[in-house]
């Protein structure tokens, strides 16, 4: 179990070290990640999840997501998914917590319900008891999260945020702000499962348009998340997630 969430972070460790190199902006995002994904491996440690096995399953096939589409952008940036090259193509001027932002929207909102539809075999959708464990760990996720917000806010202000007296004095609401967003964005990311899994029942092509609204709605979401103004406090009140239509 310890050991494929040891070779990922091996993985994040070596592409953070290139992107340091070349003072690539996707470095704020990744080194984020790494941090959380850090903190999972110490819940895992501590036994914090119902099944810890599927969960660390789970932790190496979503970061997988992320990666390659890393990974396929720096060969070639239209090889990756919209979101990712929204993201990764954004101006390098922007402020750490706007490139940090834009990879939350794109691995959340757009990667995370295809990795729990490869995660989550059929016979699991169809037996609720242990779907419901699925969803309780799902959440468990939310709490390592949260453990890291006031700690990732202090990193990014060490590797060049900006703050303004303002962000100073709003600082414990946006941390608040931030808790929220992510536990909204998270049920709205297990609905958007549940309907990804549905389609995936009707055969490939119903699951490929399922997914090309996915990606479109993930890919809407960046001009709200580079417009001007508190921006955890408006997500806050009007979310982070998206939501495929009926």
């Amino acid at each position: 179990m310890g050991g494929a969430v040891d070779l990922l972070l091996s993985r994040m460790v070596a592409l953070q070290e290139e992107l340091e190199v070349t003072g690539d902006p996707a470095r704020f995002f990744l080194g984020t990640y790494l941090r959380t994904t850090q903190a999972v491996r110490m819940a895992l440690d501590d036994g914090r999840f119902e099944d810890p096995a599927w969960v660390a399953e789970w932790d190496v096939d979503f970061a997988g997501f992320y990666l390659d589409a890393l990974e396929a952008y720096r060969l070639d940036p239209d090889s990756a998914p919209d979101p990712w090259r929204r993201a990764f193509g954004a101006a390098r001027t922007l402020p750490p917590e706007a490139h940090v932002l834009l990879g939350m929207n794109a691995h959340i909102n757009f990667d995370l319900p295809q990795s729990l539809v490869r995660v989550i075999p059929d016979d699991e959708f169809a037996d609720p008891d242990l779907l419901a464990s699925r969803e309780r760990d799902h959440e468990r996720i939310d709490g390592v999260l949260a453990s890291r917000v006031a700690a990732e806010d202090a990193e990014l202000v060490r590797v060049g945020g900006r703050r303004t007296t303002l962000d100073r004095v709003l600082a414990p609401a946006n941390r608040a702000a931030s808790r929220l967003f992510l536990r909204e964005s998270r049920r709205k990311v297990w609905a958007n499962t549940a309907a990804l899994h549905e389609a995936a029942l009707r055969g490939s092509g119903a699951y490929e348009r399922r997914l090309g609204q996915l990606e479109a709605l993930a890919a809407g979401r960046v001009a709200d998340l580079l417009r001007p103004g508190p921006v955890l406090l408006r997500l806050a009140v009007h979310g982070f997630g998206v939501t495929l239509p009926a």
